[in-house]
């Protein structure tokens, strides 16, 4: 009687094995309409059994670093669990999506039963894609935050750049005496769109509140060219909102990009970035006089980053040593965002 038992739940076992491979596994998974915090998938699938199709199951990771700790975040659940609906599936603003970076995504059909369990098909091939970059919706977010916090507006008359000795010498030596655009690093936040991709120059304007002048102290070197604001900022010129960010520190950065009317750079910016009233915006301002002179504010509770788009030659300017320190701490150069921030973060990504 025993061995009849056994023969029937064997026999049991092997019919929900059975059930279970009849379930389509997906095929020919496609990720489309990417974003920095959703995506869309489609597979396609075998007709068989589909109809007992109730669930999906979506494992989606984020791609290994080879070097990475493997027991990082392993117990931590990545898989989705969604109820079928026609395809194209959205997968949106899941806390596990973060802009610019690496997935892996696998998918698997199931069937809810009546215990409560589910019968389920093989996993699908696993797909690499990457999240996209902050969209101009979420860095309007970023810029009303940077707003509630911009202070009173600042008079100032120049823009500076400070570098090392040895950068004006091969500005002068080797590059027709030009200062020469080049790639933002990957400072500020991590879906921000002209990280690694924008050409520019970087140039400050802050001053300091009880002088009117620049700061005599720098992070990033003991020679400063400086030049009149309106050589790089006038009516000709557009300026956008690229970046708000903080280093684990009170200070708090707004990056902002000036380029020249109908430039590469100012046809890159118009695409991807938040376009600034010159005159009138609570960051940095160009307005006119009656006398056609032009004035310059910039907000004072913020560290402007000034990123300029086309070269700039050295002799619109002067280059000169400054008497106060090498404040190395306050490099921004590579630094990461503080993603628990609350006053510069967005919901989505960091």
């Amino acid at each position: 009687m025993r061995r009849a038992d056994e023969s029937q739940r064997n026999k049991s076992l092997d019919s929900g094995i059975a059930e279970m491979e009849e379930l389509p596994v997906p095929q020919n998974i496609k990720i489309s309409n990417i974003t920095c915090d959703s995506f869309k998938i489609f597979w396609d699938m075998d007709s068989r059994s589909k109809e007992r199709i109730t669930h999906y199951f979506i494992d989606l990771n984020k791609k290994e670093n080879k070097n990475a700790n493997k027991f990082k975040h392993k117990d931590v659940p990545t898989k989705l669990v969604a109820k079928a609906v026609p395809l194209p599936m959205t997968v949106r603003g899941h806390w596990f999506l973060s802009p610019r970076t690496e997935y892996t995504v696998a998918v698997q059909t199931a069937s809810k039963q009546g215990d409560g369990d589910y019968a389920v098909s093989e996993w699908s091939e696993i797909i690499e894609f990457c999240t996209a970059d902050y969209s101009t919706v979420h860095l309007t977010q970023l810029l009303e935050k940077a707003e509630v916090i911009a202070g009173r507006m600042l008079r100032f008359s120049v823009f500076y750049r400070n570098q090392h000795k040895e950068y004006f010498d091969h500005t002068r030596e080797a590059q027709n005496n030009k200062m020469l655009p080049s790639v933002k690093d990957n400072s500020g936040s991590h879906g921000s769109p002209i990280s690694g991709k924008l050409e520019g120059i970087f140039f400050s304007c802050n001053t300091e509140f009880n002088t009117g002048k620049p700061p005599q102290d720098s992070p990033y070197g003991r020679y400063r060219f400086q030049l009149p604001a309106e050589e790089l900022f006038s009516p000709k010129t557009n300026l956008y909102f690229a970046d708000f960010y903080c280093m684990y520190t009170a200070y708090h950065y707004v990056i902002l990009v000036i380029a020249p009317k109908g430039s590469s750079g100012d046809e890159f910016c118009k695409l991807r970035l938040p376009a600034l009233d010159l005159a009138n915006n609570r960051f940095m301002t160009c307005s006119e006089e009656e006398d056609g002179q032009l004035v310059f504010h910039h907000a004072q509770d913020l560290i402007l980053e000034v990123i300029y788009t086309d070269p700039v030659d050295l002799s619109l300017g002067t280059v000169a040593e400054i008497s106060g320190h090498q404040l190395m701490s306050l490099s921004t150069v590579n630094a990461k965002k503080d993603p628990s921030c609350k006053t510069c973060n967005i919901s989505v990504g960091r």
